[in-house]
């Protein structure tokens, strides 16, 4: 390596980007830093002919080059003093050791060592996911692989969410047209971490039943519907989103809950009183509650549930419950 010397960025190539894993890199900090203190960190670039390729320091060019400066600081291997993958593993250290990577930047290296660089998946998991501070398990390089492989608008989501990796599993399930359809879904709702694996989950069952595509499923009137609602919040959209999709999920249920819903209506209960199925109809009996805040309040509770065992929809209500119970045993 030659010593510390200036290069014009005119003879920088600045579209090779062989050795880059940059991905939304947030250049402001890094702007304010070198416009107060200068670049405190040379450059690291290799002689290509008559021209230079990055293999640090894509961020540093890139400001200096929005900044108007001609030249910038640099450390220059020479043409064959390092192979590719060399100074790829020169560029991954250095970085790490000065900024860190970020989810997306760890799947772009990861899939440049096994596309670009033929690196072993065996030697990988061993040698480069704890360099990234990875466990070192097949199933982790394939979430990266996947992640690395998906459209940009979605990467950046994954990123601005920090989304998990399990749910980057489940969006890799899906083809490149429902991820995309996807995303204004979910952009809209602001889903939380629990709220978009049920979403994500669901929307593949459903999918994978029916054998339907993800993007017909988010285009039915019903979701559409909700989400044109003005005055929902994104919460409440998103409860709603969730319900239907559970609706979508699970028809029988559905059926199964508009029939209860009839039956406790036209029981007429006082409004103190409320009666209630076990969750997704499992197992059987009911669920009675009440409030009261007067002595007249709890003899009228207690009167309407004396003659509640008379009642046609109550016997009916408390059979399917039985029978619900009966058919989760078998």
């Amino acid at each position: 390596m030659k010593p510390i010397q200036k290069i014009p960025l005119e003879q920088i190539d600045l579209s090779d980007e062989t050795f880059s894993v940059n991905f939304m890199p947030d250049l402001q900090r890094l702007r304010s830093s070198i416009e107060e203190r200068g670049l405190i960190q040379p450059v690291l670039l290799r002689e290509k002919g008559d021209r230079y390729q990055i293999v640090c320091g894509f961020r540093r060019i890139s400001v200096y080059h929005e900044l108007g400066n001609p030249e910038i600081e640099a450390r220059v291997f020479k043409e064959k003093e390092m192979d590719d993958l060399g100074l790829f593993c020169v560029s991954l250290h250095e970085n790490l050791t000065t900024r860190g990577f970020n989810t997306l930047e760890k799947a772009i290296a990861l899939d440049k060592l096994v596309h670009y660089f033929q690196i072993d998946p065996i030697v990988l998991i061993k040698t480069f996911l704890p360099l990234f501070s990875l466990e070192p398990h097949e199933k982790i390089l394939k979430t990266y692989l996947s992640l690395a492989r998906m459209e940009n608008e979605v990467k950046s989501y994954i990123l601005e969410e920090e989304v998990s990796r399990s749910n980057i599993r489940i969006l890799s399930h899906f083809n490149s047209e429902d991820r995309m359809a996807l995303l204004p879904l979910f952009s809209s709702l602001k889903l939380g971490e629990n709220r978009l694996r049920e979403m994500l989950t669901l929307l593949e069952e459903i999918s994978q039943r029916d054998q339907i595509r993800v993007k017909d499923i988010i285009h039915r009137p019903e979701i559409q519907a909700i989400l044109s609602q003005k005055e929902f919040t994104p919460s409440q959209k998103t409860e709603l989103v969730k319900k239907g999709l559970i609706d979508f999920r699970y028809p029988k249920m559905r059926q199964m809950e508009k029939g209860f819903e009839k039956k406790r209506r036209d029981l007429n209960l006082p409004p103190h009183l409320s009666l209630h199925h076990q969750p997704f109809f499992e197992g059987g009996g009911l669920r009675i509650e009440f409030q009261f805040e007067t002595m007249e309040e709890f003899r009228s509770i207690l009167s309407s549930l004396s003659v509640l065992p008379e009642k046609k929809e109550f016997q009916e209500m408390f059979e399917v419950g039985k029978d619900q119970s009966i058919a989760h045993s078998l």
